[in-house]
């Protein structure tokens, strides 16, 4: 087989391709140097010691002003890259065919390298380009000796081998890396579309209550995906305000589709007739009708009305279908569910029933809203939160307010860390202990 520059040819001064910029570039392309061990590469490395019987084999990739090891077999430990100087891999990537040096001592164009002269000694040296599909050679699969030597034909053909299978695995690397850094930009993208939509499914911000501190919460379990759960307040013609929370069925964008629907739905039914029971019937029958046959889908949600009264106090009437029941933190401490006994799934049951429950807030006490996320979260110990591990949460920290007892809510759930594997919505509203004087508006 032909070698290049197997002779008697003067001592190479300048070991660069003339497109070295190119060449380079594509070294940086695969995103080789530098890095950690392969099990793979050691192989090769093996393999090319153990065919042509020589005490040292590497596999190289020839940077700007080095040459750095890959892998290496019967180097002394440490060394892992040399200088970039002419004779071995600096020359023998300027070749498309094995380079082939029998005796360093005596071939001019291995005069001045160290590893021939210095404490390794060298004597033999034979290696195959690792090139590019497109031409470019990044480094070098090699083996040397202390002693001169004679190649045969087969032993370079085997070396080619070799240098096209390290080809091979830094094609494959490459494709792995490219796949990763796609799926990661897709991720985000992902990431970003779904914050974007779940924002769109939530009011920007509540409005401004008189006479009362509302405060809402998200906290997300998975950054990926879109939940279903959802939160409104707002105004109603006669100066009392409308309120809900709840939680639809799936996850993503049928999940985001569902939520939109119910959302918009309960403000349209309020408008209408605002009676609590009345409005998750509406509902409910939007939701029957528009998910018919074999893919019903159905919700959770709470709906509430708040009228003032006078002194600063608020009755407060509620309906529920399907949803953990409001809890009341008195001013006292003291933690109170508000149960709506007989409310039944929305969109899902034959006929479902509706029952109203109310409450009364006086200065200082706060209602709560939360989805199942928070109850249905674990343990520890594994176990659920649930509605008691809720009430007694609370009412051993006794938080004040509505901001304070989302903050410790948000605080227990974080603590909770991977216990918490759905979403949870929160809407807090609370009278403050001196109550803001709520405007009279003149007949006039």
């Amino acid at each position: 087989m032909a070698t290049a520059m197997d002779g008697a040819l003067a001592q190479e001064t300048v070991p660069f391709p003339a497109d070295e910029r190119r060449r380079l570039a594509a070294v940086r392309r695969y995103q080789i140097l530098d890095t950690p061990p392969d099990v793979a590469f050691d192989r090769i490395a093996a393999l090319a010691a153990r065919v042509f019987g020589t005490p040292i084999a590497t596999v190289t990739i020839v940077d700007s002003d080095r040459i750095w090891f890959k892998a290496a077999q019967g180097l002394p430990e440490g060394v892992s890259q040399i200088d970039r100087v002419p004779g071995l891999c600096a020359s023998a990537i300027l070749q498309d065919v094995p380079y082939v040096v029998r005796d360093a001592l005596t071939d001019p164009r291995t005069a001045g390298n160290p590893l021939v002269h210095g404490e390794l000694g060298i004597r033999f040296y034979a290696a195959a380009p690792i090139t590019t599909r497109d031409g470019y050679p990044l480094g070098t699969v090699n083996v040397l000796d202390t002693r001169p030597r004679d190649v045969t034909d087969d032993q370079l053909a085997t070396l080619e081998d070799l240098a096209s299978v390290v080809m091979d695995q830094l094609e494959v690397r490459l494709a792995a890396i490219r796949t990763v850094a796609t799926e990661r930009e897709l991720r985000t993208r992902a990431e970003t579309l779904a914050r974007t939509l779940q924002r769109t499914l939530l009011p920007p911000a509540l409005p401004t209550v008189p006479g009362l501190e509302a405060a809402a919460a998200y906290h997300t379990a998975s950054i990926d995906q879109v939940g279903g759960d959802f939160y409104d307040l707002f105004p109603l013609d006669d100066g009392r305000w409308a309120f809900f929370l709840g939680d639809v069925c799936g996850k993503g964008a049928e999940a985001a589709a569902l939520t939109s629907l119910t959302r918009y739905t309960l403000r349209a039914a309020a408008i209408y007739d605002p009676d609590p029971c009345t409005a998750l019937t509406n509902l409910d029958a939007v939701l029957k009708g528009e998910y018919q046959g074999s893919d019903p889908r159905h919700c959770t949600a709470i709906f509430g009305i708040l009228h003032p009264e006078p002194g600063g106090a608020f009755s407060v009437t509620l309906a529920s279908g399907g949803h953990p029941p409001a809890l009341v933190v008195r001013a006292n401490g003291d933690v109170e569910p508000v149960p709506t006994p007989g409310g039944q799934l929305i969109g899902l049951l034959p006929d479902p029933r509706f029952t109203p429950a109310t409450t009364r807030l006086t200065p200082g006490d706060t209602l709560l809203l939360y989805t199942d996320g928070l109850t249905e979260a674990r343990t520890a110990t594994g176990a659920m939160l649930g509605e008691e591990g809720v009430v007694a949460h609370l009412a051993a920290t006794a938080p004040r307010g509505a901001d304070g007892l989302l903050a410790e809510i948000d605080k227990l759930l974080n603590d909770l860390g991977a216990g918490v594997s759905d979403d949870t919505a929160l809407l807090a509203l609370s009278v403050p202990t001196r109550p803001t004087a709520v405007p009279v508006q003149e007949n006039r």
